[in-house]
Protein backbone atom coordinates (compact mmCIF):
# COMPACT_ATOMS: atom_id res chain seq x y z
CA UNK A 1 0.00 0.00 0.00
CA UNK A 2 1.52 3.42 -1.07
CA UNK A 3 1.67 5.68 1.80
CA UNK A 4 -0.19 9.13 1.27
CA UNK A 5 1.20 12.18 -0.50
CA UNK A 6 -2.43 14.29 -0.42
CA UNK A 7 -3.11 17.98 -0.69
CA UNK A 8 -6.41 19.30 1.07
CA UNK A 9 -7.52 22.25 0.15
CA UNK A 10 -8.55 25.30 3.53
CA UNK A 11 -9.50 27.83 1.92
CA UNK A 12 -9.03 29.23 -2.16
CA UNK A 13 -9.90 32.30 -1.99
CA UNK A 14 -7.87 35.95 -2.61
CA UNK A 15 -8.06 38.88 -0.03
CA UNK A 16 -11.76 38.72 0.49
CA UNK A 17 -13.43 35.68 1.80
CA UNK A 18 -16.59 34.58 0.34
CA UNK A 19 -19.50 32.37 1.68
CA UNK A 20 -18.12 29.64 -0.25
CA UNK A 21 -14.48 30.10 0.27
CA UNK A 22 -11.92 30.70 2.96
CA UNK A 23 -8.82 32.97 2.39
CA UNK A 24 -5.80 30.96 1.35
CA UNK A 25 -4.46 27.73 3.76
CA UNK A 26 -3.21 24.20 2.44
CA UNK A 27 -2.09 21.35 4.13
CA UNK A 28 -0.35 18.29 2.87
CA UNK A 29 0.12 15.33 3.99
CA UNK A 30 3.27 13.64 3.17
CA UNK A 31 3.62 9.85 4.51
CA UNK A 32 1.53 10.90 7.56
CA UNK A 33 2.80 13.87 8.36
CA UNK A 34 0.96 17.24 7.63
CA UNK A 35 2.48 20.66 6.64
CA UNK A 36 0.18 23.89 6.68
CA UNK A 37 1.02 26.28 3.50
CA UNK A 38 -0.21 29.96 4.71
CA UNK A 39 -2.42 30.22 7.27
CA UNK A 40 -5.81 32.72 6.48
CA UNK A 41 -8.27 33.73 8.39
CA UNK A 42 -10.44 30.88 9.43
CA UNK A 43 -7.80 27.93 9.13
CA UNK A 44 -8.50 26.93 12.66
CA UNK A 45 -12.46 25.93 11.69
CA UNK A 46 -11.17 24.23 8.24
CA UNK A 47 -8.24 22.34 10.06
CA UNK A 48 -11.36 20.80 12.18
CA UNK A 49 -13.77 20.41 9.29
CA UNK A 50 -11.64 18.41 7.56
CA UNK A 51 -10.84 16.36 10.75
CA UNK A 52 -6.84 17.07 10.57
CA UNK A 53 -5.53 16.81 14.24
CA UNK A 54 -3.90 20.00 14.81
CA UNK A 55 -1.14 18.31 17.18
CA UNK A 56 0.21 16.85 13.43
CA UNK A 57 1.15 19.76 12.46
CA UNK A 58 4.92 21.19 13.49
CA UNK A 59 5.88 23.06 10.25
CA UNK A 60 3.65 26.09 8.79
CA UNK A 61 5.32 27.89 5.20
CA UNK A 62 3.84 31.53 5.38
CA UNK A 63 4.11 32.78 1.55
CA UNK A 64 4.12 36.58 2.60
CA UNK A 65 2.96 38.95 4.89
CA UNK A 66 -0.41 40.24 3.32
CA UNK A 67 -3.24 39.41 6.27
CA UNK A 68 -5.23 36.77 3.63
CA UNK A 69 -2.15 34.65 3.93
CA UNK A 70 -1.79 34.66 7.66
CA UNK A 71 -4.45 36.48 10.08
CA UNK A 72 -5.54 32.83 11.11
CA UNK A 73 -1.40 32.24 12.84
CA UNK A 74 -2.52 33.95 15.97
CA UNK A 75 -5.20 32.18 16.97
CA UNK A 76 -4.19 28.48 15.60
CA UNK A 77 -0.98 29.00 17.89
CA UNK A 78 -3.44 30.30 20.93
CA UNK A 79 -5.33 27.16 21.00
CA UNK A 80 -2.27 25.21 20.23
CA UNK A 81 -1.41 27.05 24.27
CA UNK A 82 -4.79 25.88 25.23
CA UNK A 83 -4.18 22.31 24.43
CA UNK A 84 -0.99 22.19 25.96
CA UNK A 85 1.39 22.07 23.43
CA UNK A 86 4.63 21.04 24.06
CA UNK A 87 6.75 19.82 20.87
CA UNK A 88 8.25 22.11 18.82
CA UNK A 89 6.63 24.86 16.12
CA UNK A 90 8.63 25.22 12.90
CA UNK A 91 7.34 28.44 11.14
CA UNK A 92 8.94 29.18 7.86
CA UNK A 93 8.29 33.31 6.77
CA UNK A 94 9.05 36.26 6.03
CA UNK A 95 11.71 37.67 9.13
CA UNK A 96 9.35 40.19 10.05
CA UNK A 97 6.47 37.94 11.37
CA UNK A 98 8.56 36.73 14.18
CA UNK A 99 8.26 40.51 15.77
CA UNK A 100 4.61 40.42 14.95
CA UNK A 101 3.63 37.19 16.50
CA UNK A 102 6.01 38.24 19.10
CA UNK A 103 4.00 41.26 19.57
CA UNK A 104 1.09 39.49 19.73
CA UNK A 105 1.47 36.35 22.46
CA UNK A 106 2.88 39.55 24.32
CA UNK A 107 -0.20 41.64 24.00
CA UNK A 108 -2.04 38.30 24.73
CA UNK A 109 0.15 37.47 27.75
CA UNK A 110 1.46 34.16 26.19
CA UNK A 111 4.81 35.07 26.77
CA UNK A 112 6.32 31.76 27.17
CA UNK A 113 3.53 29.59 25.15
CA UNK A 114 5.01 26.18 26.53
CA UNK A 115 6.27 25.23 23.17
CA UNK A 116 9.21 26.60 21.14
CA UNK A 117 8.31 28.42 18.07
CA UNK A 118 11.30 28.26 16.22
CA UNK A 119 11.04 30.92 13.05
CA UNK A 120 13.19 30.31 10.05
CA UNK A 121 13.74 33.26 7.79
CA UNK A 122 13.05 33.15 3.79
CA UNK A 123 15.31 33.76 0.84
CA UNK A 124 13.28 36.02 -1.52
CA UNK A 125 16.22 36.13 -3.75
CA UNK A 126 17.08 32.50 -4.88
CA UNK A 127 15.51 29.54 -4.67
CA UNK A 128 16.74 27.39 -1.66
CA UNK A 129 16.50 23.99 0.45
CA UNK A 130 14.87 24.67 3.60
CA UNK A 131 14.38 21.44 4.93
CA UNK A 132 15.53 18.51 4.49
CA UNK A 133 14.95 14.92 5.90
CA UNK A 134 15.20 11.45 4.79
CA UNK A 135 11.67 11.52 3.41
CA UNK A 136 11.06 14.81 2.29
CA UNK A 137 12.64 17.94 0.65
CA UNK A 138 11.23 21.38 0.81
CA UNK A 139 12.78 24.25 -1.48
CA UNK A 140 11.53 27.55 -1.29
CA UNK A 141 11.51 29.85 -4.26
CA UNK A 142 11.04 33.60 -4.90
CA UNK A 143 7.66 34.56 -6.63
CA UNK A 144 6.77 37.97 -8.70
CA UNK A 145 4.19 40.14 -6.36
CA UNK A 146 3.60 43.72 -4.64
CA UNK A 147 6.07 42.47 -1.35
CA UNK A 148 8.36 39.62 -1.03
CA UNK A 149 7.19 36.55 -1.69
CA UNK A 150 7.96 32.84 -2.02
CA UNK A 151 6.53 29.66 -3.64
CA UNK A 152 7.66 26.68 -2.26
CA UNK A 153 8.04 23.11 -3.74
CA UNK A 154 7.97 19.37 -1.91
CA UNK A 155 9.78 16.68 -3.08
CA UNK A 156 9.10 12.56 -1.71
CA UNK A 157 13.34 11.56 -1.48
CA UNK A 158 13.34 8.91 -3.50
CA UNK A 159 13.52 5.21 -1.87
CA UNK A 160 15.53 2.20 -2.67
CA UNK A 161 14.10 -0.91 -4.45
CA UNK A 162 12.50 -3.66 -2.49
CA UNK A 163 14.47 -6.63 -2.43
CA UNK A 164 12.55 -9.79 -3.47
CA UNK A 165 12.21 -12.18 -1.12
CA UNK A 166 12.34 -15.14 -3.10
CA UNK A 167 15.55 -14.33 -4.78
CA UNK A 168 17.26 -14.30 -1.72
CA UNK A 169 16.70 -17.85 -1.32
CA UNK A 170 17.22 -18.98 -4.96
CA UNK A 171 20.46 -17.05 -5.02
CA UNK A 172 21.51 -17.83 -1.63
CA UNK A 173 22.24 -14.07 -1.47
CA UNK A 174 24.42 -12.89 2.17
CA UNK A 175 22.64 -10.20 4.23
CA UNK A 176 26.24 -8.10 3.45
CA UNK A 177 24.92 -7.59 0.07
CA UNK A 178 21.64 -6.49 0.09
CA UNK A 179 21.89 -3.44 0.80
CA UNK A 180 23.92 -2.80 -2.38
CA UNK A 181 21.58 -4.69 -4.70
CA UNK A 182 18.86 -2.53 -3.11
CA UNK A 183 20.91 1.09 -4.01
CA UNK A 184 21.39 -0.14 -7.34
CA UNK A 185 23.92 -2.84 -7.69
CA UNK A 186 23.96 -6.43 -8.89
CA UNK A 187 24.76 -9.55 -7.45
CA UNK A 188 27.97 -12.26 -8.47
CA UNK A 189 26.64 -15.86 -7.06
CA UNK A 190 29.42 -18.24 -5.52
CA UNK A 191 29.36 -19.86 -9.30
CA UNK A 192 30.52 -16.59 -11.10
CA UNK A 193 27.00 -15.99 -12.36
CA UNK A 194 25.98 -12.06 -12.65
CA UNK A 195 22.57 -11.79 -11.62
CA UNK A 196 21.05 -8.64 -12.52
CA UNK A 197 19.94 -5.77 -9.98
CA UNK A 198 16.24 -5.76 -12.42
CA UNK A 199 15.74 -9.33 -11.72
CA UNK A 200 16.42 -9.19 -8.00
CA UNK A 201 14.26 -6.21 -6.58
CA UNK A 202 10.45 -4.91 -7.30
CA UNK A 203 11.55 -1.15 -8.34
CA UNK A 204 10.73 1.48 -5.60
CA UNK A 205 7.68 4.00 -6.74
CA UNK A 206 8.39 7.61 -8.23
CA UNK A 207 9.21 10.48 -6.07
CA UNK A 208 6.29 12.76 -5.92
CA UNK A 209 6.01 16.71 -5.93
CA UNK A 210 3.82 19.59 -5.46
CA UNK A 211 4.50 23.40 -5.48
CA UNK A 212 2.59 26.32 -4.07
CA UNK A 213 2.23 29.42 -6.44
CA UNK A 214 0.59 31.89 -4.51
CA UNK A 215 0.01 35.04 -5.11
CA UNK A 216 2.57 35.98 -8.05
CA UNK A 217 2.32 37.90 -11.67
CA UNK A 218 3.19 35.65 -14.64
CA UNK A 219 6.82 34.45 -13.43
CA UNK A 220 8.93 32.29 -16.23
CA UNK A 221 12.02 32.70 -13.88
CA UNK A 222 10.09 29.94 -11.50
CA UNK A 223 9.64 27.45 -14.15
CA UNK A 224 13.31 25.66 -13.67
CA UNK A 225 12.49 25.12 -10.14
CA UNK A 226 9.08 23.75 -10.57
CA UNK A 227 9.63 21.68 -13.53
CA UNK A 228 8.41 17.98 -13.82
CA UNK A 229 6.51 18.84 -10.85
CA UNK A 230 3.34 16.46 -10.01
CA UNK A 231 0.83 18.91 -8.93
CA UNK A 232 1.78 22.62 -9.72
CA UNK A 233 -0.85 24.90 -7.25
CA UNK A 234 -0.70 28.00 -9.29
CA UNK A 235 -2.87 31.87 -8.53
CA UNK A 236 -5.17 32.33 -10.57
CA UNK A 237 -7.09 35.57 -9.30
CA UNK A 238 -8.54 37.03 -12.85
CA UNK A 239 -9.92 35.78 -15.70
CA UNK A 240 -8.31 36.91 -19.06
CA UNK A 241 -10.79 40.20 -19.64
CA UNK A 242 -9.34 41.37 -16.59
CA UNK A 243 -5.17 40.86 -17.45
CA UNK A 244 -4.65 44.33 -16.89
CA UNK A 245 -6.05 44.33 -13.32
CA UNK A 246 -3.78 41.03 -12.98
CA UNK A 247 -1.10 43.01 -14.27
CA UNK A 248 -1.54 46.24 -11.77
CA UNK A 249 -1.96 43.78 -9.09
CA UNK A 250 1.02 41.34 -9.76
CA UNK A 251 -1.82 38.28 -9.82
CA UNK A 252 -2.26 35.92 -12.57
CA UNK A 253 -5.15 34.73 -14.83
CA UNK A 254 -6.22 31.25 -15.28
CA UNK A 255 -4.65 31.60 -18.99
CA UNK A 256 -1.05 32.86 -17.47
CA UNK A 257 -1.12 30.17 -14.58
CA UNK A 258 -1.52 27.51 -17.35
CA UNK A 259 1.17 28.51 -19.50
CA UNK A 260 2.96 28.50 -16.46
CA UNK A 261 2.49 24.65 -15.83
CA UNK A 262 2.84 23.63 -19.50
CA UNK A 263 6.05 25.31 -19.64
CA UNK A 264 6.95 23.59 -16.67
CA UNK A 265 6.03 20.11 -18.21
CA UNK A 266 3.46 19.89 -14.65
CA UNK A 267 1.78 16.71 -14.57
CA UNK A 268 -1.78 18.37 -13.74
CA UNK A 269 -2.79 22.39 -12.55
CA UNK A 270 -4.53 23.08 -9.58
CA UNK A 271 -5.90 27.07 -9.99
CA UNK A 272 -7.15 29.01 -6.83
CA UNK A 273 -7.42 32.32 -5.17
CA UNK A 274 -10.30 33.28 -6.63
CA UNK A 275 -11.16 37.04 -7.01
CA UNK A 276 -14.77 37.41 -4.75
CA UNK A 277 -16.21 39.10 -7.94
CA UNK A 278 -16.53 35.94 -10.03
CA UNK A 279 -19.66 34.12 -8.98
CA UNK A 280 -17.86 30.82 -9.63
CA UNK A 281 -14.79 29.42 -11.06
CA UNK A 282 -16.04 28.43 -13.83
CA UNK A 283 -14.85 30.95 -16.50
CA UNK A 284 -11.62 30.86 -15.06
CA UNK A 285 -11.10 26.84 -15.29
CA UNK A 286 -12.39 27.15 -19.06
CA UNK A 287 -10.03 29.56 -19.81
CA UNK A 288 -6.71 27.78 -18.43
CA UNK A 289 -8.27 24.02 -20.17
CA UNK A 290 -7.62 26.13 -23.43
CA UNK A 291 -3.80 25.77 -22.83
CA UNK A 292 -3.38 23.16 -20.53
CA UNK A 293 -6.41 20.84 -19.90
CA UNK A 294 -4.99 19.14 -17.30
CA UNK A 295 -6.38 21.46 -15.28
CA UNK A 296 -8.74 21.76 -11.92
CA UNK A 297 -10.15 24.79 -9.76
CA UNK A 298 -9.55 24.35 -6.05
CA UNK A 299 -12.58 23.52 -4.19
CA UNK A 300 -12.59 24.55 -0.24
CA UNK A 301 -12.49 21.29 1.83
CA UNK A 302 -11.44 18.90 -1.54
CA UNK A 303 -8.09 16.60 -0.97
CA UNK A 304 -6.31 15.93 -3.82
CA UNK A 305 -4.37 12.68 -4.26
CA UNK A 306 -0.85 12.98 -6.04
CA UNK A 307 -0.44 9.11 -6.89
Amino acid sequence: MQMPFQLTILGSSSAMPTSERYPTAQVLNVLGRFFLIDCGEGTQHQLRKNKINYSKINHIFISHLHGDHFFGLIGLISTLVLQGRKTELHIFAHSELQRYTKFQLEFLEMNDPGFPIIFHPLNFKKPQVILEDKKLRVTSFPLKHRISCCGFRFDEQPREDNIIKEQIKAYNIPLREIKSIKAGGDFTTEYGKTISHAELVIPAPAPRSYAFCSDTAYNEAMIPTIAGVDLLYHEATFAEEDAKLAKDTNHSTGIQAARIAKAANAKKLLIGHFSARYKNSTIILEQAQTVFPETQAAEDSSTYEIQ
